[in-house]
């Protein structure tokens, strides 16, 4: 921090001294000194403006850089999410929908989608009624998994960059809560049919949020890093002919 400051004079200092050798050769060779005076007062009057300008612009470009990079951290962070539990936990919410078939096979990405595509299935996915059933999955196996997951849930809202990814952070409260609610009942067994329907929107709003974060992962992926968007492609868990053999 010391070398900075001294740096900082030091560049002070050396224009101040350009400055006052073109000023002095001015006057030697063109003479004038009103002149020269009213030039310097002219300019010393737009000073002001200047540093405006130039302070508004590159406030602009640190905050571009720093809404960059906290993207990327944030990136980083959705990855291990999907890594760790969303993308088993995609597979294991569509077991529960009853038009199953109609909704899954607009979540099969493949190399050949492009911006276009991710937009409509984000959009399809925002006005779609999801339906679903408790009966049609496994309860018990959905909490068994989601508790294994929980420290690891719990760790990720603790990550004050998600406080900038609203979205996101409401996928995570989805979930978490989806967890609290299995684990509050002992057994999922003989359950009155309102709290399975109580239980089936819970599930719902994972499914939809899970949804929409994943493909916005996904056109990431494909945007910036192909080689990981090549596995998520060929580990996609709702496209049942996907291989992760690259053939």
């Amino acid at each position: 921090m010391k070398l900075f400051h001294l740096r900082t004079i030091h560049l002070a200092v050396l224009l101040l001294i350009i400055s006052l050798v073109i000023y002095g050769t001015d006057y030697l060779i063109f003479g004038g000194a009103g002149e020269i005076a009213s030039s310097f007062m002219g300019n010393l009057a737009f000073l002001p403006v200047y540093v405006l300008f130039v302070t508004l612009m590159i406030e602009k470009i640190l905050k571009e850089r720093e809404r960059t990079a906290l993207l990327r951290k944030l990136n980083m962070v959705i990855g291990v999410f999907f890594s760790e539990v969303g993308t088993d936990l995609l597979r294991e919410t569509a077991v529960f929908l009853r038009n199953q078939a109609d909704i899954t096979v607009r979540l099969r990405v493949d190399g050949s989608w492009s911006r276009h595509d991710f937009r409509e299935a984000i959009a399809f996915f925002k006005k779609t009624e999801i339906s679903v059933d408790c009966f049609k999955g496994d309860l018990p196996a959905m909490k068994a998994f989601l508790l294994k997951k929980r420290s690891f849930l719990l760790g990720l809202l603790e990550n004050q960059n998600l406080l900038e990814h609203d979205e996101f952070t409401d996928l995570l409260w989805a979930v978490f809560h989806l967890t609290e609610e299995l684990d509050a009942r002992q057994r999922l067994e003989g359950l009155p049919q309102s709290d399975f329907d109580h239980l089936a929107g819970d599930i719902r709003r994972v499914y939809a949020s899970l949804t929409r974060e994943w493909l916005r992962y996904m056109e990431h992926l494909m945007n910036d890093y192909p080689y990981l968007f090549s596995l998520a492609v060929r580990t996609n868990p709702m496209n049942p002919s996907a291989r992760v053999e690259v053939v």
